[in-house]
């Protein structure tokens, strides 16, 4: 049962697939994840779950195929195959791999040419990205006919704002004549000292209210705090005396003006702090701050983060520097080519955008390893490396040229969405993949042939390419 199986052409098809193909894939899968793991450092939840699901599609993806995909395959081959006569070489030849041939052939003639400007365009996408627009406002994320919004928009028409920093402090007794003149003070002068805050809330104004305007004397405040309202002093101050909160209401403004803002009043507080008071500036402005300072400003590093483990991952497979790092090489240059296209197209980067280096390094490392693997298997056949070049791109090409496809098809549905951070990352990706494509059956050939003299091959056998 098991020499028929080997005899037969599906069982040869599947036991050249396993052996051949699948530490191939097996490699790129690696490569991908490890490219994946950089998410993991980001400090935004999200972004680490965003990782993980990545990656734990990737090794299901692989699983199905292999212990699924590849029975079906045989199966239907082995019992539903129609039967063929032997064809000449030439008749079995499509149209796609004549193609590939064809280019392959230019690609090797022009490849020093191909390197020079792909290093080129790359150096100028890296160097216009650093000057890439960051978009930090949630409201700009968002449907800009989306009714809620237009609420929102027409309610700080209304009130002035629907923004605010909170600033709590604390201290034994915040109650104290001292104290409470201090938090007077800071409650006047905000909307003086800052254009941008537009009222202040807090248990001095709330009082003031109560006492035509006037703060009470020394042994008063107590008795108004009692005649307060118990929500409303809830709201502005503890039932234990020892933390209160001054709620600063500001304009709308984007991450990067807030942040000043905020700088700027941690420095206003250090030079009016009160005796034996602590402050903290918190609320959801701060933290929405963080949250997407933290998206966006640890793009390179996720990035490098990235490459560097893809690359440590490969030396360990391959035990070759220079084996290692041609995979990277067109990743590196899709990184810049993507800068570039964010730049031109006027695209600013955003949660989601900021993600994209690993998800190039993930995505392109897939390709890069497939075709590279198949190279050198070539070689090892004994065939040069323009004939081994021409043989991986006519055999494999296809395969990444349809992989490609259908990533595409996934994310174009992407466009549609009326979010405009979603319908952004969609194009940002499919230009990604397009670019990977590219690298790949483009630049991939002249990066295997130029370096192909620091790589030593062991001929296994040899063959004659015709």
């Amino acid at each position: 049962m098991k020499n028929k199986f080997f005899t037969s052409q599906s069982g040869k098809s599947v036991l050249r697939t396993v052996t051949k193909m699948v530490p191939a894939v097996m490699t790129a899968l690696i490569a991908t994840a490890l490219g994946f793991i950089s998410l993991y450092t980001s400090p935004v939840p999200m972004i680490q779950d965003f990782g993980k699901m990545l990656t734990l599609g990737m090794i299901v993806s692989f699983f199905v195929g292999l212990f699924l995909l590849i029975p079906i395959l045989y199966t239907r081959d082995h019992f539903f195959g129609s039967k063929r006569k032997k064809e000449s070489k030439s008749k079995k030849e499509g149209k796609a791999d004549r193609y590939l041939d064809k280019l392959t052939k230019i690609l090797i003639k022009l490849r020093w040419l191909i390197i020079t400007l792909a290093i080129i365009t790359a150096a100028l996408g890296i160097w216009v990205d650093t000057d890439a627009g960051v978009e930090t406002d949630v409201e700009n994320f968002m449907p800009q006919d989306d009714p809620a919004l237009a609420d929102i928009h027409k309610l700080r028409d209304i009130i002035g704002t629907t923004d605010q920093v909170s600033l709590v402090y604390k201290g034994e007794d915040v109650v104290n004549p001292e104290i409470m003149r201090w938090v007077d003070d800071v409650s006047e002068s905000l909307d003086e000292e800052f254009a941008e805050v537009v009222d202040t809330k807090s248990i001095t104004t709330a009082v003031k209210q109560m006492n035509d305007g006037e703060l009470p004397e020394n042994g008063e405040w107590l008795t108004h705090l009692e005649d307060m309202p118990e929500e409303q002093a809830k709201l502005l101050i503890n039932e234990e005396h020892t933390q209160g909160v001054i709620n600063i209401g500001i304009k709308h403004m984007e991450s990067e003006p807030l942040q000043a803002f905020l700088n700027d009043l941690e420095v206003y507080l250090e030079k009016n702090e009160a005796a034996d008071v602590e402050t903290t500036i918190t609320g959801k402005s701060v933290l929405d701050v963080e949250m997407i300072s933290a998206l966006t400003s640890g793009r390179y590093q996720m990035t490098l983060l990235g490459m560097g483990l893809v690359f440590l991952g490969l030396l360990l497979i391959y035990r070759h520097p220079v084996k290692a790092f041609i995979p990277l090489i067109p990743i590196i240059l899709i990184v810049g080519w993507s800068g570039a296209a964010m730049y031109f197209l006027g695209i600013d980067y955003t949660p989601l955008t900021a993600t994209l280096g690993a998800l190039i390094i993930g995505i392109g490392t897939e390709f890069t390893v497939l075709i590279m693997e198949r190279y050198y298997e070539e070689r090892k056949k004994g065939n040069d490396s323009e004939a081994a070049i021409r043989i991986s791109n006519q055999k494999i090409g296809k395969a990444i040229f349809t992989s490609a496809l259908t990533t595409i098809g996934g994310f174009s549905a992407l466009l549609i969405s009326d979010f405009v951070i979603l319908s952004n990352f969609g194009l940002m990706t499919l230009i990604n993949i397009s670019l990977a494509l590219f690298s790949t059956v483009i630049v991939m050939p002249a990066i295997l042939i130029i370096l192909d003299r620091f790589v030593k091959i062991k001929v296994k056998k040899e063959v004659q390419v015709g």
